[in-house]
């Protein structure tokens, strides 16, 4: 099973375009709603040594515990969500906030609506 941060999508090709996150955002929103696992991601950024995911879960929604990529961060740019590792540790961000995301299985919660971008460091190829 591969990682969310690891989904390959069409057009997986360096891109040196600008990307509305807010509209991306919107679009992802929606289909998340319409979704049986109530989310939606696509790759905006696509390099060899850094990769950036749009995402989007509805409230309720959830990422399931995961491995974690040599160095990533959480930006939320809608909603809330709660990110958390083992069982004692755990961040709420909300939005216009980031968090480095540690190295070590982790999982993310919807607590609302929620849209952000997930940004990791890729190892060498």
């Amino acid at each position: 099973m591969s990682e969310p941060w690891q989904a390959a999508t069409e057009g997986d090709e360096w891109r040196n375009d600008v990307h509305d996150l807010t509209a991306l955002g919107d679009q992802l929103l929606d289909r998340a709603r319409k979704d049986l696992q109530r989310k939606a991601s696509q790759v905006v950024i696509n390099g060899d040594r850094q990769r950036a995911v749009l995402m989007a879960i509805v409230a309720g929604g959830a990422l399931g515990e995961h491995g974690s990529p040599p160095a990533a961060t959480l930006h939320v740019l809608r909603g809330r969500v709660r990110l958390y590792a083992g069982s004692s540790r755990e961040w709420l961000v909300a939005a216009g906030e980031v968090v480095g995301i540690p190295p070590e299985r982790h999982a993310v919660d919807a607590l609302e609506d929620s849209v952000f971008l997930l940004t990791v460091a890729l190892a060498a190829r």
